[in-house]
């Protein structure tokens, strides 16, 4: 893979892309049942939106960077006032699903339940509807990728497997465009943690923050050698902490120092990709997937 031909508008060296998952308590509820009314464990997931989210709003402010925010449907009623503060500040909003539902546990009708309940609550929360998701976690089921066409849905944050963008299968329009994850560009692998229940189950996590920063930055440079997209996954009640804010200040700082990176939203991202970009290259790993799902037996 080579930068010979520049892909990104005006000539951009690399796409960046900041989101954030702000999910209050609901996913470590839908992922570890056990933390449900557990007020004292629960509170280390509360912090996002007593603390963490005002911070990495003025980091983001700071350096002007506008961030794709996925907010499911119940942290959209549950807590108005600061998804409206998100939207007023100029960052994008998109859906998370209602609770963070674990997909692998649902079947298609339940998914499109769960995807259609938190979307509506979002775009009442902020008076327009979003057209990025994000699933929590778990597999989607086959067909689930028409639902979030026909919801207008153009673009999905969700699947890894590739390091630039790429086109859902059917290839059929409205293409629906995937921006994938790298977990080391997370900052859930390095931070997320509490002591009982036990969060990771076999503990050991809270990395040296010089480490997780200098990861960060190795990527980029990585990323910026390729002409890729660099996205990172944030999560307010982690990176917005008063020591691990620095990392993200710091990094956004060096970045934002350099001219030709092209920082801009999921969304903007999605729209010059699928107007712009060829189909997927023969073999590409959604399509063998979506193969395996067709061979299976019904």
């Amino acid at each position: 893979m080579s930068i010979e031909t520049p892909r990104w508008p005006g000539g951009a060296r690399m796409a960046v892309v900041v989101t954030i998952d702000f999910n209050d308590i609901h996913d470590i509820v839908a992922r570890e049942p056990s933390t449900e009314g557990r007020e004292k464990t629960l509170s280390v997931w509360r912090y996002g939106a007593r603390r963490g989210v005002d911070r990495v709003l003025d980091v983001l402010d700071k350096h002007q960077v506008r961030a794709s925010w996925f907010v499911p449907g119940r942290v959209a009623e549950e807590h108005r006032g600061l998804v409206g503060q998100i939207h007023a500040a100029g960052h994008e909003l998109a859906s998370n699903g209602y609770r963070c539902e674990i997909f692998d546990k649902l079947d298609l009708a339940q998914q499109q339940e769960a995807f259609r309940r938190g979307h509506g609550a979002v775009a009442e929360a902020v008076g327009e509807a979003p057209v990025g998701f994000r699933s929590a976690s778990g597999n989607w089921a086959p067909g689930f990728a028409d639902t979030l066409r026909a919801a207008g849905i153009r673009w999905s944050s969700s699947w890894r497997g590739d390091d630039l963008p790429y086109f859902h299968e059917p290839l059929a329009a409205p293409r629906l465009v995937e921006l994938p994850l790298h977990y080391e560009l997370e900052d859930e692998p390095y931070f997320a943690f509490n002591l009982y229940p036990p969060v990771p189950p076999g503990q050991s996590r809270i990395a040296s923050y010089r480490d997780v920063l200098d990861n960060w930055r190795q990527d980029f440079a990585g990323f910026r050698r390729y002409g890729l997209c660099y996205l990172l996954r944030l999560h307010p009640e982690m990176i917005g902490t008063t020591g691990r804010i620095a990392l993200l200040d710091e990094l956004l700082g060096e970045l934002r120092g350099q001219s030709d990176n092209w920082f801009t939203t999921g969304r903007e991202v999605a729209d010059w990709w699928a107007g712009t970009q060829p189909p997927n290259a023969p073999g590409h790993p959604v399509e063998i997937f979506a193969r395996h799902i067709a061979e299976l037996p019904s």
